[in-house]
Parts: structure tokens; C-alpha cells; sequence
């Protein structure tokens, strides 16, 4: 399992009955999560995410809370903000591949006297792109939404990291990849966290089980000569870490790949809370 146990702003206070109240640095939220299938008390909270019979929801707010509010992990800075569909622009169970990407491009700093090119794909709010230009590298930042790109951007000035080598991109990952291959461009490091499904910018479909695949076959080409590591992360309930392990040792050149449910512990008992896949490839020799 990859734990996300590195959090002092953020916790996990209690789970259950289909949520989740976790705390925000001052900020408590209460919000809903089909993992947490086991039972809990009820708990109060700052503000509730209400599902609508109808789809979607709404919060609901038991005090005044700032539009949003920062949130600060190790070294770096990010905005917090609830939005309408119960997301508040940060993933923190995220965390534990920060700290595994930001490692390994150390290393490789130091091993190939350069700064790594880094591809992150769906890029959303930009966590990955923000923990892997602070190691030093010069990252691609690919999403489709302007929106999640405009909060990356934030992130990265949050982190003191306006200066750093971040090319941001709106654009469909999929067809971005296909330009990269034929541009002739190579990347040290790949990291993807692909949805379960969605549409691009002018429509493109995207459902993970056909696309998952053949964008990862795609992206083995963009691989440098001298890779520091491949990352997929998966939210898809139905896709087993064991999937991701397969995806890898099929799709890459033979090297080291593990794979494992990305986690954030529970303060409640010694439960935690399971929030998708990770699936992680490095070269034989690393």
C-alpha cells in the first residue's frame, strides 16, 4: 500500500457510512465517499457536500468560510477551495507519489548533471507538476480543462515556483502525445492520472478501459534514453493495482514496476482510507 502519511495541514479524522470528514488545515468538511463502506457516528462539520437525488449536490455551510485557503505540504503551497461537485482542487492522498516522484528525479539530478523533463498528463490542478518542478525539473502540464490549468498556475506561485520551468498546455492528452511522437520529443519522466472517463476540449471521448492502454503504449516512445520513471494513478474503482502492474511490465522495457491502492490513514482505530491505484516503473538499474 502507498500511504499518505506525510500530511501535517491535513487529516482524515473519521470515514464511514459513505463518508469521509477530513480537515483542511482550520477547515472542516464533510463529504461523500463509496469507499467508506463500514458505519460511523455522526460528526460535525464546517460545511457538508449534500448529494441531490437527481445527480450532483451542493454544500451546505454551518459557518462562514473563505472562498478559499491554503493548504501547505512539506515545502509546498497549494489553494483549497469546495467546489460543486465535491472536490476542492487538491487530491492529498496524491502525496505519497510526490514524495516518490520528487526522490527519484533527485537522483537523477544528480546521476545526469541536467534538469529531467517531465510529462504530466491530466494534469489537473497541477500537484504533480508543482512537487516535480520543485525537484528541479522542467515539466509539460497537459489538461483539457483552462480552468484546472489557471489553478495550476496559482499553485505553482503559491510554491514560490512562478519562475520554474512549467510549460502549461490546454489540450486533449491523447492527441497532444500523438504530436509529441512526431515532433520527436522525449521525456525523463511520464506521470498520468487519467479519468475514469470524459471528453477533451472539442468533444474527444475518453473511457479509461478502451484508452488506458493504448496512450500508455504511445507514451513508452516518448521515454528518454536515460528515463528516471513511468506513473499511472487510477481512481476507477474496478481497476485492480494488479491492473496497473500489467499495463506496465506489458506496455515498458523490462525495469522495476510495483503497484498498489493509494491510501490516507484514518485517525479514527488504525483504519485507512482507499483512494484508487498507483502503478509505478523504473529503469532495471535504478
Amino acid at each position: 500500500m502507498f500511504l499518505a502519511d506525510g500530511w501535517d495541514e491535513f487529516r482524515v479524522l473519521d470515514a464511514g457510512g459513505g463518508q469521509k470528514l477530513e480537515r483542511w488545515k482550520d477547515v472542516t468538511l464533510l463529504r461523500p465517499d463509496p469507499q467508506a463502506v463500514w458505519p460511523m457516528e455522526p460528526r460535525e462539520a464546517d460545511a457538508v457536500y449534500v448529494r441531490s437525488d437527481t445527480g450532483g449536490g451542493h454544500w451546505e455551510f454551518h459557518r462562514e468560510l473563505p472562498a478559499k485557503w491554503t493548504i501547505r505540504y512539506r515545502d509546498l503551497t497549494f489553494a483549497v477551495r469546495p467546489t460543486g461537485f465535491k472536490h476542492t482542487g487538491l487530491f492529498p492522498e496524491q502525496a505519497v507519489n510526490w514524495d516518490w516522484m520528487r526522490g527519484r528525479l533527485a537522483r537523477w539530478r544528480e546521476e545526469n548533471g541536467r534538469a529531467p523533463r517531465v510529462l504530466n498528463l491530466f494534469a489537473y490542478t497541477g500537484g504533480a507538476s508543482v512537487a516535480c518542478a520543485a525537484a528541479g525539473a522542467e515539466v509539460v502540464h497537459v489538461d483539457a480543462a483552462k480552468g484546472m490549468v489557471s489553478r495550476a498556475k496559482e499553485n505553482a506561485a503559491l510554491s514560490g515556483l512562478s519562475d520554474a520551468f512549467i510549460r502549461y498546455i490546454v489540450d486533449d492528452c491523447v492527441k497532444f502525445v500523438r504530436r509529441e511522437l512526431r515532433r520527436g520529443n522525449r521525456y525523463d519522466g511520464i506521470v498520468m492520472d487519467p479519468p475514469s472517463y470524459g471528453r477533451g476540449p472539442t468533444g474527444e471521448l475518453w473511457k479509461i478501459e478502451e484508452g488506458l492502454y493504448p496512450l500508455v503504449s504511445d507514451c513508452v516512445s516518448l521515454i528518454s534514453e536515460t528515463p528516471a520513471f513511468f506513473l499511472i494513478n487510477s481512481y476507477t474503482t474496478g481497476l485492480a493495482a494488479s491492473v496497473l502492474d500489467d499495463v506496465l511490465r506489458v506496455a515498458l522495457p523490462k525495469g522495476n514496476v510495483s503497484a498498489a491502492a493509494v491510501a490516507l490513514p484514518i485517525e479514527r482505530g488504525r483504519l485507512v482510507l482507499p483512494c484508487g491505484a498507483s502503478g509505478r516503473w523504473t529503469p532495471k538499474d535504478a
